[in-house]
């Protein structure tokens, strides 16, 4: 969509909109004089990092803002000519799903785990449609998403559906009642790179279909650039610039517009080389090809469940017998979509879940060790976990945190552990005076920082990295790959690296394994598999990484 020529109508106009949250001392400002237009048939994407304002702005045009704790200072919403902030609580839930539908970030905690699929499409049909066949538009709903066999679809629960067939019922929802807008709040952040490919497809498909304009809120500039007409970047509550997204790709006026396409990951730039990109003029830490880890034939089976109590399945194989070594200063990417058996063979190897077949680090054999066995082997090898909101105990303070694995190993008195934890905070790039604080009080990027201090408490030869950030904003996330690139220069360190995006295994990995249902479908270093690629496999989920020029998207879409 280009400035020069005229525009459509606008269906919906934010003007000079500004939120302040109330806080034990006083109202702050979190939102400051946002401003935009929608027009009709448009893609208009609100960019920037957790903490912009981006899902508070979608809040308010819902009309779902905790009014316990936010509320509007200033500004206007115009639907049309309705100034949605004007109209009373009954009023907009006429708006809400009928004008105006949303699609949340995780689906699995938008649908009802104890209804089915049909009976929720259902009942938001009726909600805002006077329709006695409102069976038949869910399943013509369901269809029009690309979920095969609708008929059965529409009889099971959310928790029988994939991640990504999840989403396609929660578009099928919010598109159900034909809505002038569709705003969608990160919806494929929780995706793989795969289905986050089929779902941006989809949206595409469906707003020719629909003629639905849609406001994508996004942290990620290559999603930008697969969907968005025109972009909005916020950051800190305010506009940083906005405008049609080809000119902000090719002439972004502000620096941390710049910043955001810098941190987005582009395959091939590390081309024709197996090693990782140096990220610091210190000494590299010299390494020999010594095993760090040997896994060899490991099988994970987990037994299924039916009948009665579970009694009486098939055991089912997660991971099938498979074998790989890991050299002291190397970084192996295990990657593969959700479902693989990545994840669980790093839970397998660190000895947190029973397995079949050889698991050796640094010489030992772990295969049927007891808890108290295992324990000398954990400082050697340790854990970094995807959330690490999740790892971090809310009620211990930082220093608490990572000083435990030193005193569950009896490692050091107060004092020193004081003085160790100090150092790790610096070496993570955090300041000593951290340690007092709680989790809560830092930033997704600082607390993975956290993480990964407690994880070298140690001084470990193995970090098992699990999608560690993959919840991550794009440039915090560049920040915490460059600070592991770091570690492990100066310590030597030997990563296993799990993950589903490709385009992060090829910043970090010195090798590649790619899993599939529970198999090595291609192992081999990091050129051999993004260049010489073998299996159809891997170069399906190479193909499915966002490449952050929307030129290129739009010449395909021509072609």
């Amino acid at each position: 969509m280009s400035n020069t020529t005229s525009r459509p109508a606008t269906v919906l106009s934010v003007r000079d909109l500004s939120i302040d949250a109330r806080t034990p001392s006083g109202l702050k400002r979190i939102l400051d004089g946002i401003s935009f237009d929608l027009a009709a048939g448009e893609t208009l994407c609100l960019a920037g990092e957790s903490g912009s304002g981006k899902s508070v702005t979608s809040l308010a045009i819902m009309g779902l803002l905790p009014k316990a704790s936010l509320r509007v200072a200033s500004g206007e919403i115009r639907l049309g000519e309705i100034d949605l902030l004007r109209l009373s609580e009954r009023a907009m839930r006429q708006v809400r799903g009928g004008d105006v539908a949303m699609i949340f970030q995780e689906p699995m905690t938008s649908l009802n785990p104890v209804m089915t699929v049909g009976t929720q499409l259902v009942e938001a049909i009726r909600e805002h449609q006077d329709t006695a066949n409102a069976e038949d538009v869910a399943r013509r709903m369901l269809d029009a998403v690309r979920i095969r066999d609708p008929t059965r679809r529409m009889t099971q629960y959310p928790h029988e559906l994939s991640g990504g067939m999840r989403q396609r019922v929660m578009i099928a929802m919010a598109l159900s009642c034909r809505p002038k807008v569709l705003i969608a709040d990160e919806p494929t952040t929780a995706l793989d790179v795969t289905v986050q490919a089929q779902i941006l497809k989809l949206m595409r498909e469906l707003k020719q279909e629909f003629g639905t304009s849609i406001v994508m809120i996004t942290h990620d500039m290559g999603v930008v650039a697969e969907i968005a007409d025109r972009v909005v970047i916020m950051q800190n509550g305010k506009t940083v610039e906005q405008g049609d997204v080809l000119e902000i790709f090719r002439r972004p006026a502000a620096a941390y517009t710049r910043e955001l396409l810098a941190a987005v990951p582009r395959l091939g730039t590390y081309a024709g080389t197996d090693q990782p990109p140096r990220v610091s003029s210190a000494p590299v830490r010299p390494h020999f090809p010594k095993p760090v880890l040997e896994v060899s034939d490991l099988t994970v089976t987990y037994a299924g469940k039916s009948g009665w109590f579970g009694r009486g399945a098939e055991a089912q194989p997660t991971v099938k017998g498979i074998s790989f070594r890991l050299q002291a200063g190397q970084t192996l990417g295990l990657v593969g979509e959700s479902g693989s058996g990545k994840s669980t063979t790093g839970k397998a190897v660190l000895g947190l879940i029973p397995f079949k077949g050889s698991v050796r680090i640094d010489g030992q054999d772990i295969a049927g060790l007891s808890a108290r066995a295992m324990q000398p082997i954990r400082r050697t090898a340790q854990m970094i976990f995807q959330d690490p909101y999740a790892s971090l105990d809310p009620r211990m303070n930082v220093g608490t945190a990572i000083a435990e694995p030193l005193v569950i190993h009896n490692i050091d008195n107060a004092s020193e552990r004081r003085d160790r934890v100090a150092a790790l905070l610096k070496r993570v790039g955090l300041t000593p005076d951290a340690a007092e604080r709680y989790p809560h009080e830092f930033s997704g990027g600082q607390r993975q920082r956290i993480c990964i201090a407690r994880a070298l408490a140690l001084e470990p030869k193995l970090l098992i990295a699990d999608e560690s950030v993959a919840a991550l904003d794009v440039s915090v996330r560049a920040r915490v790959l460059d600070l592991m690139l770091e570690l492990q220069e100066q310590m030597g360190l030997a990563y296993l690296f799990i993950s589903h995006d490709m385009a992060v295994i090829e910043k970090m990995a010195h090798s590649v394994a790619v899993m599939r249902d529970g198999e090595l479908v291609e192992m081999g270093t990091r050129r051999q598999v993004f260049e010489e690629q073998r299996d159809s496999y891997t170069r399906e989920l190479i193909g499915a990484v966002p490449i952050p020029d929307p030129e290129v998207y739009r010449r395909n879409l021509r072609s």
